[in-house]
């Protein structure tokens, strides 16, 4: 079993001498971790590796499904759970890749492979700062660290499908590459099915009513439609028309326009008011395929904002959605990695953006216990 000192939690954080085999465990499990195929719902072999760093470590831990958590040695049903967790899935390579998805190849000191960035750099971060503390005694808090799958869909089977088992929970940190900033506020997320109704005819007379025509006005809507409410750190909610369809022959007046919204929601509403305004406003029938990924954040009062305040962490608000979505609960974004480089060819991380993670959450978690 790997030993991990304890850390003397009366003194000011500095940087423990174990940094660097941290970075060399999570740089090994990262690499194994990019090497093993894990799109979305389709996690068996990394959630496998997961339990294998567990065993190693001298954790014991659960799993449901292709999801892996873990709680501190000394959890205690009396004292408040923080929740630490990041997603072991990711989504498929697209054809502008120059090297081999799947290998973790090393160079100039950046890891590249998919989920290099999004999310495992973040992903072994949180790992090994969680095995940092696990078997400290007389923490103020409990730990659960919890790995998990779907995200990158959305999917019931990630985070959503285990949280009645590691309940309750005060408050989240979500490993996202956010460049170790934290998101201290997070946009929802609701997808709308659109359908414009018109009347076939025949293209060449003056019959029918065109619906992609009728669809024009209701796009115009949607693209120049400004909320009355803007949030302070997300912004206006933003809509977008991302997907069009209709018609099936040149010489018929389609009848029907169908078409996608991709609708980012802030904590000005809910996603429930957004959708009523909506409806209330366009002439068409408008279902949302799912109103759950919510807006959300960490109110200024929460310790966890406090803490990262007083490190100079600098906060933002984000407008990609995450697992945060999903929680009910007060909750932060923040990793090593940049955001702009998920889901692109080639993606990479650097090296020393895993230590910084490492050390950044081990410095964040020790200024919450000693406060």
């Amino acid at each position: 079993m790997k030993q991990f000192p304890t850390f003397k939690m009366q003194k000011k954080m500095s940087v423990p001498s174990s940094v660097e085999r941290y970075n060399e465990e999570a740089i090994e499990l990262l690499s194994s971790l990019i090497r093993t195929q894990s799109f979305s719902r389709e996690e068996e072999g990394t959630a496998a590796i997961l339990e294998v760093f567990f065993v190693d470590q001298g954790i014991p831990f659960e799993r449901k499904g292709n999801n892996v958590w873990a709680k501190n040695k000394y959890f205690d049903l009396d004292k408040e759970t923080i929740l630490l967790n990041s997603h072991h899935d990711t989504v498929r390579p697209n054809e502008g890749y120059s090297k081999d998805p799947l290998d973790a190849v090393v160079e100039e000191g950046m890891l590249y492979g998919l989920g290099s960035n999004d999310a495992g750099g973040c992903l072994v971060s949180l790992l090994l700062t969680f095995a940092h503390f696990y078997d400290q005694e007389k923490l103020p808090f409990n730990l659960v660290m919890a790995a998990t799958a779907e995200e990158e869909i959305s999917g019931k089977g990630g985070l959503e499908s285990i949280l009645n088992e590691i309940e309750p929970i005060k408050f989240a940190i979500v490993g996202e590459p956010t460049e170790m900033k934290m998101a201290v506020a997070e946009k929802g997320l609701m997808v709308l099915d659109c359908k414009v109704r018109g009347k076939s005819g025949h293209a060449a007379r003056e019959g029918g009513v065109n619906a992609i025509y009728e669809a024009l006005e209701v796009i115009e809507w949607f693209k120049t439609y400004q909320f009355e409410k803007e949030s302070d750190l997300l912004g206006p909610v933003k809509m977008s028309v991302t997907m069009i369809e209709s018609g099936y022959q040149h010489n018929v007046v389609p009848d029907i326009c169908d078409f996608v919204v991709d609708v980012r929601t802030t904590d000005a509403y809910t996603n429930e008011e957004v959708l009523e305004i909506i409806q209330q406003h366009v002439n068409c029938e408008v279902q949302a395929r799912s109103t759950r990924l919510k807006p959300s954040g960490l109110p200024e009062k929460m310790l966890l904002y406090q803490v990262a305040k007083s490190l100079d962490i600098e906060q933002f608000g984000s407008s990609t959605t995450s697992d945060q979505a999903i929680l009910d609960i007060p909750s932060a974004k923040m990793g090593p990695g940049k955001s702009e480089r998920s889901h692109t060819a080639d993606e990479f991380i650097h090296l020393e953006e895993i230590k910084e993670g490492i050390e950044r959450y081990i410095e964040l978690l020790e200024e919450l216990f000693r406060t």
